[in-house]
Formats: structure tokens, C-alpha cells, sequence
């Protein structure tokens, strides 16, 4: 005889969801997403589109007596012409903040990429479930962490014992942005990129604007940070900068001053920490644009190659090894007036000792590995007591919603 009580369905709601800025109401239920609607509207590039719909960092969080959960999801699969198979994304169940469970959605839309083309094609698909199941019969907090790298709208939730919304713990909000490293790259689930690990270790809530392939100074970037809820904040500039190739030196300085100035019209006193690139061997001296290594990518392997040239450098070209200069300078002469604005050397987290026993897969991204490190790394860099996002820093000025987004 089963003893398997049945399941009843609550309602998706915003005050569920944690770490998304905007949460777009669809016809089947909840989008999530990592930029506001007027940053969306106000970018022309697809790529961005995929990156902020892609919710890294972001969860649903409740507390229940629970011991069968089930999440009904339509994710949007990738497929790259010419690629194998990208595994499908991962589902991270924490209960009372501990991993519990990890799972994968069948079904979905898919999102055929050619890269050689340029081109995008989406076809339509059918929900999946994501069922955690054999849960303790106790009250407990739990998080389901969203893929980090499949857009993913919410359908359903069931589950065999009512749902409230998490209680607020109190801790502080962490928002961080940069590139796909911070997006996620090769992490081998959501609670295991970088970001995420550090967020761990240092006992904060976490708001990801990672966005693969654009942490380019945008101006509605920074007026998103600007408008988010947070304590703490972080910016790791430069990679992509450089591999997209879209300014040179007399532009840059200036731009990140812009970035800066814009996120402290609205956390004037909160720690903020600029972050230089981690090391990438093929852009140290040499510029971008940053292209697929085409002969690696016919015999089945995926590698970035930099197309530029170092002599480009004297007409203002960036490197990574320009940017780390540039911020570092930048950040030096705005301490004057700001005793809260902190520098971090990328090649702290990931430098040359590390490359020689964690090369980058591809070139350009980290493995699952090199995240775990680069997380333990940040934490025990910026959360020490000593450090940048120290509890002996002053709280920033939260506002805000506490990063569970603004249903439309």
C-alpha cells in the first residue's frame, strides 16, 4: 500500500523566486529575468537576449514539510551547427542550504546556433518535470537553482505538503556582474559556478548579471545595477572588451568611469569591487576580435583563437594586460573621494601557476575545476574580515526588493 500523499499544485509567484531583477509573466506561467525590461529593450543584440534570459544565479526558494517536489519547466535548449550535443541543464535541489538532489528537464524549445552564419532559429517544444523525491518529512528551506545556461520559464509546482515563501534571513545581497566566466562557461551546475561557490563560503544572497559575452560597459548595465537591490557590489570588466574588440584605449578609461559613476547614483556608500580579467594566455598581448579556431572546430573540437595583432597595440588596441593597467589606475585615483571602492587582480583567482595545471579547455573559459577554485579564491579574498566585502564594511544601501524581481 502506498503511503505517498498527493500532490497539489501552488501557485508560481514572484515572492518565490530569488535572484532575477524582472520576472516577465508568459501565457504558461513565470520567465525569469537577469535584466530589467528597459534594459532590454534597449539592447539590439541577440547574444545578450540569450545571456540575460539564461538565469544563472537565479532559484526558487520556500520553506515546506515536503518530501516530493516536482517543477514543471519549458527550457530553451542550444544547438550549435556542427557541435556534439550540448548535455541538457542542471537543476540544483538544496535543502537548509546543503546539496540534496540534482536533475534535468526532457522537452523544452530549442535554439539552433550557426555560428559560421550568424544565425539563430527557434523551434517551439513541450514542457519537461524536474521531480526531487525521498525529501525528510521536516520542516526545511528549500532552493531549487535554476540552469545557468538554459533559459527557463516556470510552469507548475507540485508537492505533497503546502509552500510558504522563504523567511528572509537577513544576509547581505551580493550583486555581481562580468562575462560568461562570471556567466557560468563550463560549471558543472548553477550552484557550482564561481559566483555561486563564493556566494556560499561568504554566507550572502546572490544577484548574477554574469552575461556571456557582454560585460561591455553598457550604460543600461549599469543603470540596472544602479536600480538592483544589493550591499555588496562587484564588476569584472575587461575580457569581453577586448574579444569583441568594440573600443580602444582613449575610450575605455572614460566608459569605466561612466560604469562607476552610474552605479554609485544609487549605492553612493555600498563596498564595490572592480575586478581585472583572470588570466587568458591568448589575449595577454594580444588583441581581439576573438574568433573560433575553424580547423579545431572541423575536427570536433571547440577553441577561441585571438585574430588580432600585438603591434596594434600602439594604435590603441586592448589587451588584457592594457585593461588590468587602466583599471587599476582607474580605481586608484577615484579612492580619493571613495573609501569604499576596492581593486582585485583577476590573476588572483586564476594566474599563470594556475594555467599550467588548469588550462583553459577552449582557450578562453574555465572548467568546472578552475571555478571551484576562482570561488574559494574570491571568498576568502573579499569576505575575509580584511576584506573588501568584509562585516567590517559598512552595508551598502539595499532598496530595492531583495533580488526576487518585479512581476509584469
Amino acid at each position: 500500500m502506498s503511503t505517498e500523499h498527493p500532490l497539489t499544485d501552488t501557485p508560481l509567484t514572484v515572492d518565490l523566486l530569488r535572484g532575477a531583477l524582472d520576472v516577465e509573466r508568459t501565457a504558461r506561467g513565470l520567465l525569469p529575468h537577469r535584466l530589467p525590461e528597459r534594459a532590454r529593450t534597449q539592447n539590439n543584440d541577440p547574444q545578450l537576449a540569450m545571456a540575460e534570459a539564461q538565469p544563472s544565479g537565479v532559484r526558487l526558494a520556500f520553506r515546506t514539510r515536503a518530501t516530493v517536489v516536482e517543477l514543471d519547466t519549458l527550457p530553451t535548449k542550444r544547438v550549435y551547427v556542427g557541435a556534439p550535443p550540448r548535455p541538457d541543464g542542471v537543476y540544483d535541489l538544496l535543502v537548509d542550504g546543503r546539496l540534496a538532489g540534482q536533475a534535468t528537464a526532457a522537452g523544452g524549445n530549442t535554439l539552433t546556433i550557426d555560428m559560421a552564419q550568424g544565425t539563430f532559429e527557434q523551434t517551439a517544444g513541450e514542457p519537461g518535470t524536474v521531480r526531487f523525491d525521498g525529501l525528510a518529512d521536516t520542516l526545511k528551506d528549500v532552493e531549487i537553482w535554476l540552469p545557468h545556461n538554459e533559459a527557463t520559464e516556470l510552469v507548475a509546482l507540485r508537492t505533497d505538503a503546502p509552500v510558504e515563501p522563504a523567511v528572509d534571513a537577513g544576509r547581505r545581497v551580493w550583486l555581481h556582474h562580468g562575462s560568461s566566466i562570471s556567466h557560468g562557461s563550463d560549471a558543472a551546475s548553477p550552484t557550482a559556478t564561481w559566483p555561486a561557490r563564493a556566494a556560499s563560503l561568504g554566507g550572502v544572497e546572490l544577484i548574477n548579471l554574469g552575461l556571456g559575452g557582454s560585460a561591455l560597459l553598457d550604460p543600461f548595465t549599469a543603470r540596472a545595477i544602479r536600480d538592483a537591490p544589493a550591499d555588496l557590489i562587484s564588476v569584472k570588466i575587461g575580457i569581453n572588451v577586448v574579444n569583441a574588440d568594440l573600443m580602444r584605449v582613449r575610450a575605455f578609461a572614460p566608459a569605466v568611469h561612466g560604469f562607476l559613476d552610474t552605479i554609485r547614483e544609487g549605492h553612493p556608500t555600498a563596498p564595490l569591487l572592480v575586478v581585472s580579467p583572470i588570466l587568458c594566455p591568448i589575449h595577454e598581448d594580444t588583441p581581439g576580435p576573438c574568433a573560433m579556431d575553424i580547423e579545431a572546430f572541423l575536427a570536433g573540437t571547440v577553441r577561441f583563437k585571438a585574430t588580432g595583432d600585438p603591434a596594434e597595440r600602439a594604435a590603441g588596441k586592448l589587451t588584457l594586460n592594457v585593461i588590468r593597467d587602466e583599471l587599476a589606475r582607474v580605481v586608484k585615483q577615484r579612492q580619493a573621494d571613495d573609501p569604499h571602492l576596492h581593486h582585485l587582480d583577476g590573476r588572483d583567482l586564476y594566474g599563470e601557476a594556475d594555467s599550467a595545471g588548469l588550462p583553459l579547455p577552449d582557450a578562453l573559459h574555465p572548467d568546472a575545476a578552475t571555478h571551484r577554485l576562482m570561488g574559494e579564491r574570491f571568498a576568502a579574498l573579499a569576505f575575509a574580515t580584511d576584506g573588501a566585502f568584509g562585516e567590517r564594511g559598512e552595508r551598502g544601501e539595499r532598496g530595492g526588493d531583495g533580488g526576487r524581481g518585479e512581476g509584469r
